[in-house]
């Protein structure tokens, strides 16, 4: 039963919750023991509020996951976890990580965290049915993400990372809506209510256009951004660029794989083209900031 449990919070889609290093990494301070122990701990708290959404989720959307290919197979629409237990486990999580948060960090975080997961109750019960709405609910909680790890850690964040990062989550989220339409076909309504109000051609131009949006904003930021730390400028990440456009095109041509049912997201960890640009982008980034 703990297995369902810890499969139901889906693990593998803990790397999104990365960014909340970011500020960490950005301020120059991922060589202090200190802080990086408590942005560790600020991403275990993040980490679980994720998984208790994706528990939310699965229970409310318990139905129309058993008539999807891959879908059905979670805990919940499977079976494996009974309804019950995956509501107690919801509870136990969400207080657990909520306490963690007033205990270990400032309220600031603990604020941050329970927006985090109040946005998403508003998802999952309402704003995931309204188009274009859904996936800003997304990229907001990918925003929350960063601001939640500048506060785990005080150090500041600019405003250029923010519209960077949102930006880059807006595409990722559309990225995904695509991918559910192409895959879902005829059945789009009952996978996913949202997919039937959705045209695939409007879909492709906005996420084509904020993919080049958040390439032109992350060059605007080596361009124009400030240091937040004492060595490091921005504009020494101008040779990070090539790596950011590869990746979101190899992103874009990622979302037109619909035969097998996988998510952008499981592709992406899958596609070694995707992996070893993401690895040579952190590679040199952390030699711009931290290698003198």
């Amino acid at each position: 039963m703990l297995l369902a449990i810890i499969k139901a919070t889906r693990p593998h889609q803990w790397v999104k919750n990365l960014f909340v290093l970011a500020p960490l990494v950005f301020a120059e301070q991922a060589l202090d023991l200190g802080h990086v122990w408590r942005a560790a701990l600020a991403l275990a708290v993040f980490s679980a509020l994720s998984g208790c959404v994706y528990i939310l989720n699965d229970l409310i959307d318990v139905e129309q996951d058993r008539q999807h290919p891959t879908k059905r197979m979670r805990p919940i629409a499977s079976g494996a976890l009974p309804v019950n237990v995956a509501r107690t486990a919801l509870a136990v999580i969400l207080v657990g990580s909520i306490g963690v948060s007033f205990v270990a960090f400032p309220t600031t975080f603990a604020a941050v965290g329970l927006a985090y997961f109040a946005l998403n109750v508003a998802y999952s019960f309402a704003l995931k049915h309204v188009p274009f709405v859904d996936v800003a609910c997304i990229a907001t909680g990918f925003l929350l993400r960063i601001i939640g790890g500048a506060a785990a850690v005080s150090v500041p964040i600019t405003l250029w990372i923010l519209a960077t990062t949102f930006l880059l989550a807006l595409t990722l989220a559309l990225g995904k809506r695509k991918h559910e339409i192409l895959q879902a076909g005829e059945k789009k309504r009952e996978q996913r209510k949202v997919l039937a109000r959705y045209d695939l051609v409007h879909v492709t131009w906005a996420m084509t256009g904020l993919a080049t949006a958040t390439a032109l904003c992350y060059a605007a930021y080596t361009a124009f951004g400030s240091p937040l730390g004492r060595l490091f400028h921005p504009r020494d990440l101008a040779w990070t660029i090539p790596f950011v456009v590869f990746g979101l095109v190899r992103f874009v041509q990622l979302t037109n794989r619909s035969e097998d049912g996988r998510s952008p997201t499981d592709l992406m960890l899958r596609d070694w083209p995707f992996l070893v640009n993401v690895g040579l982008w952190s590679l040199v980034v952390v030699i711009v900031i931290y290698v003198r």
